[in-house]
């Protein structure tokens, strides 16, 4: 009987202990977070699409006449000048076709005055003045023609830019009729260039509202600003203006094809490179701002976390808009300009919990 008052008295000093330990054990405190309301700024939109760029101006160089290649006066890849030689075929054949050409138009014109002369004294019929000077046309269109064939066979620059390798060689043979010419080589136009890109038939929709409205003109009538810029690029530091946009939608691919054109003074830009272009949207546009790193992402969804007036943190599933800056995202629906947004200390928190919010500015961190 005695032991077992005593293991009651044990049990009892045993729960007391613990609930002591209980009462004085502290309550875990809400984590301390970073917290701040969106920027709001008045903002230029840009839209962004891929594209390559393309030669205003690009040449098949094809022979004219037929013959053995004799001469190739450029070096593969240089720059060329509207008008420069860069094949000359075999002349000795042609210089030959004018010599007699030009002998046959000689005595024709002589044999054509000598009749003129003869018919006024009454000398010889109207038709053999007629017959004369039938045979001066023909042998003076010989003769042009020799000429023509003889310029030919200087294949010349039609305009200025960057000529390709030579096709072939001296001493092959080169084709010059219409439908078999002989391709030498080509030459493109590099300044200026253009900048090919398509658009979705969303983005081809919104600028007709928008110019429906009056707030953007449409890219077939304005020059509309562009910025591009390249694959190892950071910025988009090539400017230009839009100057095409298609008459129709692709069928099978539900885009449009525009086209932006650009100075290119230095001859950096090729055709061919591809590259990333902003194309103005809209101007003097009030937007909402935050920084992109605290949007978490849910399966497809994009959300902020927030804090309500009792301090629980929440969540706001958003619309995301164009990256800003390399740090701030416009955000198109799903905020409001007085919400609260968690912008520091993410990772101790989750939905329903409370938080000690701390008042930050983050336009003071970040610049427009």
């Amino acid at each position: 009987m005695r032991l077992v008052h005593t293991a009651l008295l044990i049990s009892v000093i045993t729960l007391s202990a613990c609930s002591e330990q209980q009462q004085t054990q502290p309550q875990m405190q809400a984590p301390q977070v970073d917290v701040s309301t969106p920027i709001t700024s008045v903002i230029t939109q840009w839209d962004e699409y891929t594209g390559r760029f393309g030669a205003v101006e690009e040449v098949e160089i094809r022979a004219r006449v037929s013959g053995y290649l004799d001469k190739v006066n450029f070096k593969d890849g240089q720059t060329v000048a509207k008008g420069d030689v860069l094949f000359v075929i075999d002349q000795r054949p042609f210089e030959i076709a004018l010599r007699s050409a030009k002998s046959r138009f000689d005595l024709a014109k002589k044999e054509l005055d000598r009749g003129n002369d003869l018919r006024r004294k009454n000398s010889i019929s109207q038709e053999e003045v007629d017959r004369r000077l039938n045979e001066f046309e023909n042998a003076r269109a010989s003769y042009e023609n020799a000429k023509l064939e003889m310029e030919f066979t200087e294949v010349k620059s039609p305009i200025d830019g960057l000529v390709s390798r030579d096709l072939v060689n001296i001493g092959n043979l080169v084709n010059g009729s219409a439908n078999n010419a002989t391709l030498l080589t080509t030459v493109v136009s590099i300044d200026p260039i253009h900048f090919y890109f398509d658009a979705g038939e969303g983005a081809l929709l919104k600028y007709m509202r928008l110019s429906q409205s009056a707030q953007r003109e449409s890219s077939r009538t304005a020059p509309n600003p562009v910025k591009i810029k390249l694959q190892d690029e950071t910025e988009y530091a090539h400017e230009g203006v839009m100057d095409f946009v298609d008459n129709r939608v692709e069928r099978s691919t539900g885009t449009i094809l525009a086209r932006a054109i650009l100075e290119n003074d230095d001859g950096f830009l090729l055709p061919g490179i591809f590259g990333r272009v902003r194309l103005l949207a809209r101007e003097n546009v009030e937007a909402l701002l935050i920084p992109d790193a605290v949007i978490g992402t849910d399966q497809s969804r994009k959300f902020v976390y927030t804090l309500n007036e009792e301090n629980q943190v929440g969540r706001k599933f958003i619309t995301l808009g164009e990256l800003y800056t390399p740090e701030l995202r416009v955000i198109e629906a799903g905020l409001a300009p007085n919400d609260r947004i968690i912008v520091n200390g993410l990772m101790r928190i989750r939905p329903g919990m409370p938080a000690e919010p701390v008042e930050v500015d983050i336009r003071e961190q970040f610049s427009l």
